[in-house]
Parts: structure tokens; C-alpha cells; sequence
């Protein structure tokens, strides 16, 4: 009897240490490699969630980033992930690198990555439309950068394939700086330390898209939109610059739990001011930008933004 008792007792303490790691929600978040911005907020949005959603455990895990977190949260090895705008409403529609639609849906519109082109004062360019015939480093090839510096170009009428350069953005000016090249582009948040590191060196100039050369292009692709670099974000620069922002994103699939996404929003956009600390462009995130993502919201997601109005 008394042994029986034991078992008893030792099978329900057994039960009691077991049931909180059995009732841990495991979340995982597709970022990026560790030196990219994606990595950096997908850390931080992991800490807010493991600081302020009880229960859970959240990690950020490197990957490829855009097209890898994607597919990898369509097939339910991911929680949710961070890509551009344009990869996530390309995967809705079956375009570009997926062969057929997937079924994500957005969480939040993060903060905006735009398509910044340098070139040195000293070439005497001073328009997009002056970049006919020279010679321009696009981005790493088949990135975002090189997709949309492509099309932007083209809305101009000054695409010419012979004159691209696919290099790294570092590469890029390098090769500015050592007159290899005539511009270079960077698709990232404003300001970004390569071009931080061009204008200390250079006397650097930030080529203005008009408006009205990119309205059809942005029609479309409607996940493009006009963004204006204001005045004062780099050195020497003393007017505002528009350019075209393709912005990061926040995504889960269709079929994710409701209430685990309404949880992970309210943790994120309830606690923006600590998210803000990890990175300067943190601090662009906003609960007012939040639902502009390229594809509809997961209805977790749209029932926090709701109570929020």
C-alpha cells in the first residue's frame, strides 16, 4: 500500500514538472544572416516575445532571408518571418522564384527599405535620366536591389545591360570611389552604413526619382511606393530625395493560429519603445505604417489593428 502511494505521489510530481515545459508555445522567426538588419530585428522581436508573451519561447533563426523564410513558413517549419515586400507579394501570386502560390499573409509593414543611388559630384550626374550610357553597379545579382534598380531604370529609358555591374553594395563603392564605375545603388534602410562610409570619404550626390516617371512602373507593381529621404541623412546632403521603398515585412501563413498571431502583434506593437532600442531603423516601425503590408493581413493580425483604432 505504502508503495503504491509512493508511485502515486512520484507520478504526480512527475506530472507537475512536466506540464510547464509541455505548455511552453514554441515560436520560430525566418530572419536573415547575422550581420543583416533582418537577423537584428528578428532578435529583438524574439526577446519581446519571450519577455512579454507568458508561456513561450521564441528564437530568431538565420537563413537565406526573403525567399527562405517564405518558403520555409509555408511549410510550417517557421512560425513567421521577415521579407520584402515585393518577394512576399510575389509568393502570394505564384510569381518570380515560386513556381505556384503560397498561402502567406501579412502581420505588419516594419520599416522601409529603399533604393538609394549614389554617385560622386565629381561626374557631372545629376538626374536619373543622366545615367544613359554609364556604367552602374545594380547589387548583388538576382537581389531585390538589382530587380528594382532594373525596373526603375527602365522606367527611364536608361536600362542598358552591358553598362550593369552585379557587386556587393561595399564593392560597389569601392568601385565607385575608384572611378570603375560611374553609380552605385543600395536598397536598404535610410541611413545605411555604406553610404555613411561613401560620403565621409567622397563628396557624394543622392539621384531623385520624379514621381511622374514612376507612376507606371508602381502601378505595376503595386507593392512599390514613392518614400522621401529627408534633408540631413547623410553628410552634405541638403535636400529631401525621393526614391522608391521596398519595405520589410513581417509575414506568417494563412492558417496560423489566431490568437497566437493577435498575441505576437499586441507583444511587438504594445512594446514598440523596447523593440526601438536593438537598431536605429527599429525606430521607424509604427503602429500607424503597420498594416500597409503588400498582401492581406492574417485576421490575428487584423483584429489587434482593429482595437487599436
Amino acid at each position: 500500500m505504502k508503495l503504491k502511494r509512493f508511485i502515486t505521489a512520484a507520478s504526480l510530481s512527475v506530472a507537475v514538472l512536466a506540464a510547464p515545459a509541455m505548455a511552453q508555445e514554441r515560436i520560430s522567426i525566418g530572419t536573415g544572416g547575422t550581420g543583416g538588419l533582418f537577423y537584428v530585428i528578428g532578435a529583438g522581436i524574439a526577446e519581446l516575445l519571450n519577455k512579454h508573451m507568458p508561456g513561450t519561447t521564441a528564437r530568431a533563426e538565420v537563413t537565406g532571408a526573403s525567399v527562405e523564410n517564405i518558403r520555409r513558413v509555408a511549410a510550417g517549419q517557421m512560425t513567421f518571418g521577415l521579407s520584402s515586400s515585393s518577394t512576399l507579394y510575389e509568393a502570394s501570386a505564384g510569381e518570380g522564384p515560386f513556381e505556384e502560390a503560397l498561402p502567406v499573409a501579412g502581420m505588419a509593414y516594419l520599416y522601409p527599405a529603399v533604393l538609394q543611388i549614389a554617385t560622386l559630384n565629381s561626374s557631372g550626374i545629376e538626374t536619373i535620366g543622366d545615367l544613359a550610357g554609364k556604367r552602374i553597379n545594380l547589387g548583388p545579382p538576382g537581389s531585390n536591389s538589382a530587380v528594382l534598380a532594373q525596373r526603375l531604370l527602365e522606367a527611364y529609358g536608361v536600362f542598358d545591360a552591358g553598362n550593369a555591374q552585379f557587386l556587393s553594395y561595399t564593392e560597389g563603392t569601392a568601385a565607385l570611389t575608384n572611378g570603375t564605375i560611374d553609380a552605385a545603388v543600395v536598397l536598404a534602410g535610410a541611413p545605411t552604413a555604406a553610404l555613411i562610409d561613401l560620403g565621409a570619404q567622397e563628396e557624394m550626390r543622392l539621384l531623385s526619382a520624379e514621381p511622374s516617371k514612376v507612376e507606371s512602373m508602381i502601378s505595376q507593381y503595386p507593392f512599390y511606393q514613392i518614400y522621401e529621404i529627408p534633408a540631413g541623412t547623410y553628410t552634405g546632403q541638403t535636400e529631401p530625395v525621393v526614391a522608391i521603398n521596398d519595405p520589410a515585412t513581417l509575414f506568417t501563413v494563412k492558417e496560423a493560429d489566431q490568437e497566437t498571431i493577435y498575441n505576437v502583434s499586441q507583444a511587438i506593437f504594445d512594446h514598440l519603445d523596447e523593440l526601438g532600442q536593438v537598431h536605429p531603423q527599429a525606430k521607424a516601425i509604427a503602429i500607424a505604417t503597420a498594416p500597409n503590408t503588400s498582401v492581406p493581413l492574417h485576421p490575428g493580425a487584423q483584429r489587434y489593428f482593429d482595437e487599436k483604432k
